[in-house]
């Protein structure tokens, strides 16, 4: 792995960059500088050993763990959307996902750590590919405790499992719910509707009997309120 990096702009990130390569370039890191931030990418099968000797390696001191959450790049950099007709402004068009252009490969999910230093006063982003569509990255709550509950919630909305969690369970979505909701290919209606049943004093499940539509961005109209006068520009606005 190459071994100059853009800088950030920042020499306290530019080092860290710089370290991170050192360290780890040898097991198959990659270090990315952008937009004034570092991201370490690391392969799944490493992780817990990268991740401890972040907290630990004098060099890094990365000993809080800030957020985790989940990503899915399932149509990322495809044109996921397929439009209708266009109007004359360009901006009224209904539009319908196409769930034939989301990848399934091993890179499809994606989880995100976000470190802190509070020794170096430095920021890292982590990325560990998930796999899928069964995706699975080991624990770090051995490593930084509070990822508990952060890890719970990754696993409720996307369906990644972590490995070795002590208690690992739905914390937002009712435990009896249907699918993973910040999934790319979830329907926006969901698969089944709830409602409590007052003959049965319980809370029921049923088919979805909400009638799919198709979503209609912004759309951008001209205001009454903004009649073009002489000599001076129309102005648009945002009609929601």
């Amino acid at each position: 792995m190459a071994n100059e990096h853009p800088s950030t702009g920042d020499a306290r990130l530019d080092d860290l960059a710089r370290d991170l390569g050192a360290v780890f370039g040898e097991i198959h890191c990659e270090v990315q500088t952008a937009h004034g931030e570092v991201t370490l990418v690391v392969p799944a099968s490493d992780l817990i050993d990268v991740a401890t000797r972040l907290r630990d390696d004098e060099r890094f001191v990365f000993s809080q763990l800030t957020d985790v959450c989940g990503v899915d790049y399932g149509a990322y950099g495809k044109a996921e959307w397929a439009t209708d007709d266009a109007s004359s402004s360009g901006f009224g068009r209904g539009a319908d996902r196409d769930l034939d252009l989301i990848d399934n490969g091993p890179q499809r999910f994606a989880v995100v750590y976000h470190l802190l230093s509070m020794t170096h006063n430095r920021r890292l982003r982590v990325r560990v590919y998930a796999g899928g569509p069964q995706p699975v990255v080991d624990s770090v709550v051995g490593i930084w405790r509070c990822a508990d509950w952060f890890e719970r919630e990754a696993f409720d909305m996307f369906g990644i499992l972590f490995r070795g969690h002590p208690d690992l369970r739905r914390i937002l979505c009712d435990y009896g719910f249907v699918g993973h909701p910040f999934r790319k290919d979830f329907p926006t209606s969901g698969h089944v509707e709830m409602r409590y049943d007052p003959a049965q004093q319980r809370v029921v499940y049923e088919p979805v009997s909400i009638e799919p539509r198709v979503l209609v961005p912004k759309v951008i109209r001209k205001d009454s309120r903004y009649v073009k006068e002489p000599g001076k520009q129309q102005t648009d606005v945002s009609d929601a």
